[in-house]
């Protein structure tokens, strides 16, 4: 009996995992809609849409499929006004045309008529915090001290205005138009803020991060948006090429200690040193630079076109593609400042850049690194790829050579009929013409 029972479960276990396997990825599946080109014509005016574009060859496309149901099932489990879709954008090429999508997998948020692409990293938490920040107020309202401290608690940088309606709100109200993608913007009448933060004048812009706060000047900040795009990241923080690519954005540069994942010994001290600058020295370098760590080198590695050390400092221009290396070794708080100063006063020269050499060199570089792992993996595939290019290439200029008229063609006489005879056969005719005159 107990090895019947065996047998038995044994042959209806798979059965049944099987069935819940495919139930559950219906059910998960039904919170992302598909989308097609009818999409614009048949949406609802105020419907909220986040959309996947992705194309069906695309192994970064396939990779983010779990990661995009789980983001439609908890919006829809919290009620969210956020649709989940996706659409292939290879069949689909009307409404990826409409979303100006350049490249796969694309993230954009449609409301109101308004799209919002998403540029940050492909993770759940990542998007879902995007699709809320987007779908909500423009701007958010903190009434009572109570609401400004849940939100200081939630947020690493808030940018709140305070006072009544004026111009500088306009101005505020624009710029969160276009910045909301990237950050949270609040506003809150004066009695809300904490009795330490001191505000000469009325209305105010201030942006709350690392602990502290700095007010928006005019005469010193110069435009809104732009101090506002500058001041959206905190002081110190680990960064990742998503982070570091939108950080080209504020005009700042990054310093960057490369460290090791899980910080041995050497590393945590680089991480460390760079933390204690930025918070001591914050005053000194916060116009100027931001300030972190990166365990992923691969993005620097692209940038340099060279490995890196590690553990290491770097200084990045990101809106250049420049960067800068220490001339010495940075073993002390000192000597890391002493490296922030060149930086700033000219005397450590900048590499890179986006010069038309470099540009060259970088075309080179990627596509070293494209085609080494072919020829390590597939040696006779790469011969192809290598060999095809050159075989056209080729054939093409013997083509155009062939084609070429030479000085014995362009001698080539016309005997009246509209055909070509040889310079020797046309002067033949000539003479014999002649002599019968």
């Amino acid at each position: 009996m107990r090895t019947t029972r065996m047998t038995t479960t044994t042959t209806t276990t798979p059965p049944l995992l099987l069935l819940l396997s495919v139930l559950l990825l219906v059910s998960v599946s039904a919170f992302v809609e598909e989308l097609d080109d009818s999409f614009m014509e048949t949406r609802a005016a105020d419907d909220i849409w986040l959309i996947k574009f992705y194309a069906p060859w695309c192994s970064f496309c396939k990779q983010l499929d779990p990661v995009w149901h789980q983001v439609g099932s908890e919006l829809k489990s919290l009620g969210s006004p956020v649709n989940v879709g996706k659409s292939d954008a290879t069949a689909s090429s009307g409404l990826a045309k409409e979303f100006r999508v350049r490249g796969y997998p694309a993230i954009l948020m449609l409301k109101k008529d308004v799209k919002y692409n998403y540029q940050g990293p492909r993770t759940k938490d990542g998007i879902l915090d995007f699709a809320n920040r987007v779908a909500g107020p423009l701007v958010r309202s903190l009434s009572s001290p109570k609401l400004f401290q849940h939100a200081m608690s939630r947020h690493d940088v808030m940018i709140v205005y305070v006072g009544a309606t004026s111009p500088l709100k306009g101005n505020f109200t624009s710029a969160a138009e276009e910045l909301i993608v990237h950050s949270y913007f609040f506003s809150a009448p004066r009695d809300v803020l904490p009795k330490e933060v001191s505000l000469p004048s009325l209305p105010a812009v201030l942006v709350f991060k690392d602990g502290t706060y700095s007010t928006f000047n005019e005469e010193v900040d110069g435009d809104l948006k732009t101090w506002i795009n500058r001041e959206r990241f905190p002081n110190f923080l680990k960064i990742d090429s998503f982070t570091l690519y939108a950080m080209g954005e504020t005009e700042k540069f990054v310093l960057l200690a490369l460290v090791k994942k899980g910080l041995c010994e050497k590393s945590l001290r680089f991480k460390n040193l760079v933390e204690k600058l930025a918070t001591e020295l914050r005053e000194t370098y916060n116009r100027f630079f931001y300030f972190g760590f990166m365990e992923d080198s691969d993005y620097i590695r692209g940038l340099v076109m060279d490995d890196v050390i590690i553990p290491s400092f770097i200084v990045v221009n990101l809106s250049n593609d420049g960067y800068f290396l220490p001339l010495v070794a940075v073993e002390t708080e000192h000597h890391l400042q002493e490296f922030l100063d060149g930086v700033l006063t000219g005397s450590i020269q900048a590499q890179g850049g986006n010069g038309a050499i470099q540009r060259v060199r970088r075309f080179i570089y990627d596509t070293k690194t494209t085609l080494q792992p072919v020829f390590s993996q597939a040696p006779l595939l790469f011969c192809f790829l290598v060999s095809l290019p050159l075989c056209l290439v080729t054939l093409f200029c013997y083509l155009c050579l062939k084609k070429r008229p030479s000085a014995y063609d362009d001698e080539d006489d016309d005997n009246g009929d509209g055909v070509l005879l040889a310079p020797s056969v046309g002067r033949r005719k000539k003479l014999t013409e002649k002599k019968i005159d």
